[in-house]
C-alpha cells in the first residue's frame, strides 16, 4: 500500500502546513478525489512530493527509484507524480500554458501532452488550496499571486477545482 512506503520513507514525520506531509498529501488525494478525478490522479495526488518538489524539496525516493513507485502506483500515476515533482516552476509556471516545461532534475525542457497538462494543473489546484486552507500565514502571504496564477490555468482545471478557489 503506497501510504506504508510513504510512511516508511517519513511522510509523517516530516513537518508540513496542516500537520504532516503525509496528511497532506492525503487530502491532496480526498480533494482529487471529491472533484471526480479519475484513479490515477487522485493516486498521483497522494504520492504528489515523493521526488520533492520544488516547492518542497524533501524528497521521499530519489528519481532513480521511479520503479519502485511504479510498483506502488502504476505506471500513469507515477508518470503525473514525476512530472509534477520535476516542474522547474520558474521555468515552467510562465510558459505552462503552452505546454512547455523544464525538468529540474535534468534540466531538459519539452512539450507536454494536454492530457498531463491538465493532470499537472489540477494537482497544483489541489495541493495549493490545500497549503493555503491550512495556513493563514501562508494565505496572507501569497494568496493574491496565487490567486493570479490559478486563474490564468482556469481553462485547464475542472469546474470543481476552479469552484474551490472561488470559495478560498
Amino acid at each position: 500500500m503506497i501510504e506504508e512506503l510513504l510512511a516508511a520513507r517519513g511522510a509523517g514525520e516530516l513537518a508540513h502546513p496542516g500537520g504532516t506531509l503525509l496528511a497532506h498529501l492525503g487530502r491532496t488525494r480526498d480533494a482529487l478525489a471529491a472533484w471526480g478525478a479519475r484513479p490515477a490522479l487522485q493516486t498521483a495526488g497522494l504520492a504528489h512530493a515523493a521526488y520533492g518538489t520544488d516547492g518542497f524539496p524533501h524528497s521521499l525516493l530519489s528519481p532513480h527509484e521511479r520503479p519502485v513507485l511504479v510498483d506502488y502506483i502504476g505506471v500513469e500515476a507515477e508518470a503525473i507524480v514525476y512530472a509534477y515533482c520535476a516542474l522547474d516552476r520558474a521555468f515552467s509556471y510562465p510558459r505552462l500554458l503552452t505546454g512547455i516545461v523544464r525538468d529540474r532534475f535534468t534540466g531538459t525542457a519539452s512539450q507536454v501532452d494536454n492530457g498531463l497538462l491538465r493532470d499537472i494543473v489540477e494537482l497544483t489546484y489541489a495541493n495549493e488550496l490545500d497549503v493555503m486552507t491550512q495556513s493563514p500565514l501562508l494565505r496572507r502571504r501569497h494568496a493574491a499571486e496565487l490567486r493570479l496564477r490559478l486563474t490564468s490555468w482556469s481553462a485547464y482545471a475542472s469546474l470543481p477545482a476552479v469552484e474551490a478557489l472561488e470559495r478560498l
